[in-house]
């Protein structure tokens, strides 16, 4: 007699492929779920990594804030300090220059000038006098334009005056000349 299986073989087959096809889905679900914690640790630990990498950019920034600063006072004391060397300088340079300027205005006055004001703003220097004749202040003039100390000699006022306590110098004048050493007016000019 022909063998006849009265088991339900299909519904078992059924099943069967049912629970592998659960089995392999809990798997593919537990691996996607790994995979997700994965990515997400690599991702956080580069996230820390870069914050890491910030924050001591930061500091190193700060160190560099820090060291600018300082750079700069030490520029701003070193441009105080040439300042101050430069006014020394300037002032040992002109040390002298009152003295060479007395020496000179007393070599370049000819007779028949009197000086009555001597004035000096920086290096200008306002000459009032009285003369007795229009060419004693133009020697006086070509005398300050030779003069080593004394330069670019300019006549602003000539007039003629009745004065009573100079009847002999009748000839009021001002004129304006700018002080240097010798060599610097040629630098200014």
């Amino acid at each position: 007699m022909a063998k006849i299986n009265l088991l339900p073989w299909r519904e078992n087959l059924r099943q069967q492929r049912q629970k592998s096809f659960l089995a392999t889905l809990a798997v593919g679900a537990v691996a996607a779920i790994v995979l997700v914690l994965l990515a997400n640790m690599g991702i956080n630990n580069q996230i820390a990594g870069q914050e890491n990498r910030n924050n001591y950019l930061r500091g190193e920034i700060r160190k560099l804030d820090t060291a600018i600063a300082r750079i700069e006072r030490l520029e701003q004391t070193r441009d105080d300090l040439i300042a101050r060397k430069n006014v020394i300088e300037r002032l040992q340079t002109n040390r002298s220059l009152m003295v060479h300027l007395f020496n000179q205005l007393a070599q370049t006055v000819p007779e028949g000038i009197t000086l009555n004001s001597v004035r000096q703003a920086g290096q200008q220097l306002t000459i009032i006098g009285t003369s007795e004749s229009e060419s004693r202040v133009s020697e006086y003039m070509r005398n300050i334009e030779s003069a080593e100390w004394l330069h670019s000699p300019t006549l602003r006022i000539v007039v003629r005056t009745e004065a009573a306590d100079r009847p002999s110098q009748p000839h009021r004048f001002e004129l304006t000349a700018r002080v240097a050493a010798p060599g610097q007016e040629d630098e200014e000019n």
